[in-house]
């Protein structure tokens, strides 16, 4: 054994005892002969002295920042004055016997021993020295803590975990496949699962009833800051339930993890707020609403019915909204800085943003000529507006109004620090459409994915108005971010045959990329629903992290590319002609 204890582990209790530590140099300090060395592993770090009349200490002053060191010594108790109660080893030293250097460092291209601002380029090269940093362990151990108590809490209530292929075969789940090509089988190809909802379906038609498992999801999406090509979720699945029974669960399991792998979170509010899509739009602009902070936005089109402002008559006449939001304590703002509030709505697609600031001398902003005391008094009364707010209005169609107020409304959380980092606002989002018209391809989308039910009291509205259809589809929410979706599962071949047909896809493609599920469906399937939460994302907000990069051990950067393994690569010709395939590179990548 290289040790006999974990350095973060050295109490007094330890005191007159020998031990045998391993871990890295983390600092090292030299004072009048005898040298102070901070060693560090896993559970953290102790100090370490060696004093030149020891032979076997010799090792201690030659060795540099990231050495890896063996160091056997007395652990004793600092010298009165000199305790760190910053350290849980603070009380306590080891005094060398024997030093033995196992393996020395070159110069690191940055520091690890504290937290410093580095290029995430850098870091991501060199991934194995950054997760070498306090805050990296500190994330892993918490992304630990959590699919532990997740496995723990799922198992005492009867699920099962059980895993499912990454070979499979392609799956309409709204990003585009990753493709194995198949040696065996020329100019076949596997798709790695961008969920594995079809065989989760499947166990439940299995008869597993509860099923779960912590699942590599795969997708090839556009190039998105907070997205990775592979990523991590809990996989849930439950037969015989409706849909509040999977939101209790889920609901449950996450309510007991967070005093227990987070006790510094709280949440907001217990049971969870239950909003449907369309209340979270209007209130909000978005179906993922941060609830830690009130400025809620105000349909006021009715306040401006009569409106001489133009720029609102004309918007009513197109079918537009007016709606706004109060913004506390900002009624005194610059004219740049209105300017710059509209720059950034017009980047959200609003045609400009109207202004009315209420200050001690009275209505001011670039709204206040057009509109009256009248409409004021009304606005005030609408949206609790006072002395000292500013009001902020979008005159464009619903979903350019929700989009841009939501958007500001998320600007000045950030920079009125509206919401408390500590607060987990988790929400449900309810009653989402069952399909979205699709103007390009001039055909239906499934909203949430095709094997979702739809509220069966809607099943008669497929022939005649496909687009009022509500689907049995939840998300999850939390401080803004969508931390899951579920839904009630198709389990009757009739509907999921009907819905593929509403989609546009043909009989023939029906039966080919679905028809093990269509024949299972006809052997006795079971209602059933499930949830798939990302595991990533729940980590960061736990962890405080900016970007789910923060809290995955190896990810690939915003341009999808490992850059320490210096992936993707070119395959060679051998490899090429083993799989059948020929690639012809676009134009302007051929040289």
């Amino acid at each position: 054994m290289y040790r006999t204890m974990y350095c973060g582990e050295l109490r007094p209790s330890h005191i007159g005892q020998k031990v045998t530590l391993a871990g890295w140099v983390h600092r090292q300090r030299d004072h009048g002969g005898v040298t102070f060395i901070d060693l560090r592993d896993r559970s953290g770090v102790v100090q370490i002295v060696g004093n030149p009349e020891v032979p076997g200490a010799a090792m201690i002053r030659e060795a540099r920042v990231e050495w890896v060191l063996q160091v056997t010594g007395m652990v004793r108790r600092r010298p009165e004055g000199a305790e760190n109660p910053n350290l849980p080893t603070g009380e306590v030293e080891v005094e060398v016997l024997e030093c033995e250097a196992l393996n020395p460092a070159k110069p690191l291209p940055f520091v690890v021993n504290k937290d410093e601002d580095v290029d995430e380029n850098v870091r991501l090269k060199y991934r194995y020295l950054d997760l070498r940093r306090e805050r990296m362990q500190r994330n892993l151990i918490l992304r630990h803590r959590v699919v532990k108590f997740i496995r723990d809490y799922l198992d005492q209530q009867g699920f099962i975990e059980v895993e499912t292929p990454i070979l499979f075969k392609t799956t309409p789940e709204g990003a585009r496949d990753y493709l194995v090509p198949s040696r065996v089988h020329p100019g076949c190809f596997y798709a790695l699962p961008q969920s594995p909802q079809q065989l989760k379906q499947l166990l439940m038609v299995a008869g597993v009833d509860r099923y779960f498992q912590i699942a590599r999801c795969f997708r090839d999406e556009d190039l998105r800051g907070d997205r990775q090509p592979e990523f991590t979720q809990l996989d849930l699945e439950m037969s015989f339930v409706h849909r509040d029974d999977v939101l209790n669960m889920v609901e449950g399991l996450f309510t007991a993890m967070l005093p227990v792998v987070a006790p510094h979170k709280k949440l907001l509010a217990s049971p969870w707020p239950k909003l449907s899509y369309t209340e979270a739009l209007e209130r909000f602009g978005t179906d993922k609403p941060d609830l830690r902070f009130g400025m809620e936005l105000y349909d006021v089109s009715d306040i401006f019915a009569s409106s001489g402002f133009m720029v609102f008559q004309n918007t009513l006449k197109t079918g537009g909204v007016i709606k706004c939001i109060v913004v506390p304590g900002c009624a005194e703002y610059t004219r740049k800085e209105v300017d710059d509030l509209t720059s950034f709505a017009r980047e959200q697609g609003a045609k400009g943003l109207a202004t009315l600031a209420l200050t001690a001398e009275g209505v001011k902003g670039t709204a206040q000529k057009f509109i009256t005391s009248e409409e004021t008094a009304a606005l005030r009364e609408r949206t609790g507006a006072g002395e000292g707010d500013l009001i902020l209005f979008v005159a464009d169609q619903k979903t350019v109004a929700n989009k841009t107020l939501s958007a500001l409304r998320l600007l000045f959380r950030d920079r009125l620090q509206l919401a408390d980092r500590n607060t987990m606002a988790f929400a449900w989002i309810v009653d989402f459409p069952m399909f979205e018209w699709n103007e390009e391809e001039q055909k239906w989308d499934a909203a949430h994915h095709p094997f979702t039910m739809p509220r069966l009291e809607d099943l008669s509205k497929f022939d005649t108005d496909p687009g009022s259809i509500l689907s049995d589809a939840y998300d999850m929410v939390c401080n803004g971010y969508e931390m899951a979706s579920g839904s009630i599962r198709i389990h009757r071949r009739d509907i999921q045959f009907k819905i593929f047909q509403l989609l546009g896809l043909k009989e023939a493609d029906i039966q080919q990329k679905f028809g093990h599920m269509l024949e299972a469906f006809e052997y006795g399937a079971p209602p059933h629903g499930g949830i798939a939460p990302g595991i990533d994302r729940l980590v960061m907000l736990l962890a405080d992290e900016p970007n789910i990069r923060e809290v995955i051990a190896f990810p690939k950067n915003q341009a999808a590319r490992d850059l320490m393994a210096d992936a993707p690569s070119p395959a060679t010709d051998k490899q090429l002609a083993e799989l059948h395939i020929r690639v012809e590179l676009p134009k302007e990548e051929q040289g």
